[in-house]
């Protein structure tokens, strides 16, 4: 049997728009955080957006761990990532063990609700860096986190002391 097969799979979700002390706090947190789950090696499954998930990503490769990726359409590069943030994007992509498609060709809330249901479905347990804010769509955090709890999936929120979020496009 692979290695992959007794992997616990963890997701994340999360806010996007943090500030760079918060990126700090936020791997930091993270860090101690799938430290805490267990001592094998990680199996993450993210969406690999800005802020959150790509922290997720490389913490989860720094602790020698993998992750899957979910594409919410697409077009999600080129619509939702930042020119700026694409080389990191791009090396963060390849470096996936696996690359599910929801199967929009266009990014925007329906595309995103599909992709953190996947996530959802995929998962044992939930990691969330989330302020505890609700959201404004139906793919904001707090949803993403309501379906893993009606599915009965362990939960992890996190929001370091001092975190704080910024107005996209602030920096």
């Amino acid at each position: 049997m692979s290695t992959d097969a007794v992997l616990e799979r963890i997701g994340v979700t999360g806010h996007i728009h943090l500030t760079h002390d918060t990126e700090v706090l936020v791997a930091a947190a993270l860090r101690a955080e799938l430290h805490r789950i267990g001592d094998q090696p990680v199996r993450g499954v993210t969406c690999l957006a800005g802020g959150t998930d790509q922290i997720f990503a490389r913490t989860v490769l720094d602790l020698g761990g993998t992750y899957e990726v979910i594409l919410p359409a697409r077009d999600y590069r080129e619509a939702v990532i930042a020119p700026g943030q694409r080389a990191s994007f791009d090396e963060l992509l390849d470096r996936a063990v696996a690359v599910v498609h929801t199967g929009h060709d266009r990014s925007g809330t329906a595309a995103f609700v599909a992709a953190n249901r996947e996530l959802v479905r995929r998962v044992q347990r939930l990691v969330a860096v989330w302020d505890g804010e609700p959201g404004c769509h139906a793919a904001s955090t707090d949803r993403t986190i309501d379906r893993a709890r009606r599915r009965g999936i362990p939960i992890s929120v996190l929001w370091p002391a001092g975190a704080r979020r910024t107005l996209p496009g602030a920096y």
